[in-house]
């Protein structure tokens, strides 16, 4: 097999595996694919006894992050299967609308490889893009219409069946538990610089147990989330324009739709880059606001209560406020989990959340306003 962009080491490895899964023909070629950061992802191309070509996604695992991977398989398993379900109930195209898990030759998703190693493989799904940035409105409504078009597929999905793959990932107040720790012990001596900050969040500790109080009590209900709903997790037909599949499902956990429909409005309707030093240049765009609102609403197709559509802005905020307190965290405690690229990183990148939610209260009422729009 040619390997390309490969290390040596890892391709013993990556044959291994692949030869476990019943690919169509023989493998040719091999290569790193995306810019994940989690997993080792590759493509596989294979050509078939008439010459035709296929090509595979081949995933090793990140077992350190997620450390209970036959659960998380299980979750992906029972949700793609599912999905497939409902698509091809409505005629659709379920190897192009969804995952496609490949099986191994015993029969399973996943191998796990002589060295421990966890892998699995997707039909790659062609003639489609995932975008890492926000360049056009629509793209963002294409995502928007995906992701709630996900929850509305999803939304008889028994809850009960799916493992929390990272524990308590979005609880906001355990999130400030952990931030309120990093304060006080100040391993290292890093809280000095960060007093405004710091203050920004005790100021609003009261709002952060907002959403989880009301999945608590039952008023709001818990659905399948994704729980990582960046734009570049939705594949865009090339052709079309139109949004074709939402992937990365390792996150899929019970959870609330506003959790999903907040990460997507702090991470793309933000008018600067997460780590911007010039906090003038960060602000929400009420226009992405709105088509993201419009998108998600038009894709859930009703399937959402009224309230969880009233508090459509609650999930923005305290996605924003959550992300910024895990980012502060993680400087007070001396940059263990975000990858760092200058000193002061993870502050910086605190310090564009906070100044995005802040943007978000001065716009407040607006966002209510177009959150109950009537879209449908």
């Amino acid at each position: 097999m040619n390997y390309q962009t490969v290390a040596t080491g890892a391709c013993e490895r990556i044959e291994e595996a692949a030869s476990q899964f019943c690919v169509k023909g023989e493998p040719s070629e091999c290569s790193r694919y995306g810019n994940g950061h989690i997993n080792d992802t590759f493509l596989l191309c294979t050509v078939d006894d008439r010459e035709r070509n296929h090509r595979y996604i081949l995933q090793r695992m990140n077992t350190h992050v997620f450390q209970n991977p036959k659960g998380l398989m299980q979750n992906i398993t029972g949700v793609t299967g599912y999905l497939r379900e409902q698509i091809l109930k409505t005629g659709g195209d379920a190897e192009r609308e969804t995952l496609t898990l490949i099986k191994t030759g015993a029969g399973e998703d996943y191998y796990v490889d002589s060295l421990g190693y966890w892998w699995r493989m997707y039909l790659f799904i062609t003639d489609a893009t995932g975008y890492d940035a926000v360049e056009r409105e629509e793209d963002f409504y294409q995502s928007a219409k995906a992701f709630g078009h996900f929850q509305r597929l999803l939304n008889r999905y028994p809850v009960e069946l799916l493992t929390e793959t990272i524990p308590d990932f979005h609880h906001t107040p355990k999130r400030f538990g952990a931030f309120c720790e990093a304060v006080e012990k100040d391993v290292c001596g890093r809280a000095k610089g960060a007093v405004r900050e710091i203050a920004f969040v005790m100021d609003r500790k009261e709002e952060l147990s907002v959403l989880t109080d009301k999945l608590g009590s039952g008023e709001i209900p818990y659905r399948v989330t994704h729980n990582d709903t960046k734009l570049n997790n939705v594949l865009i037909d090339d052709r079309s324009g139109q949004a074709v599949c939402v992937i990365d499902l390792d996150t899929v956990m019970p959870g609330t739709a506003l959790f999903d429909f907040g990460d997507s409005i702090r991470f793309g309707a933000n008018t600067a880059a997460e780590d911007e030093k010039n906090l003038e240049k960060v602000s929400l765009s009420l226009p992405l606001f709105e088509a993201y609102t419009r998108g998600f609403i038009e894709g859930c197709a009703g399937s959402l209560t009224d309230e969880e559509v009233r508090l459509l802005p609650w999930g923005a905020k305290l996605m924003t406020m959550e992300c910024g307190m895990r980012f502060l965290t993680d400087y007070l405690e001396g940059d263990k989990y975000f990858r760092i690229h200058r000193p002061e990183h993870n502050l910086d990148r605190a310090r564009t959340q906070f100044a995005l939610a802040a943007d978000m209260e001065r716009k407040w009422d607006e966002m209510m306003r177009l959150a109950e729009k009537k879209y449908i």
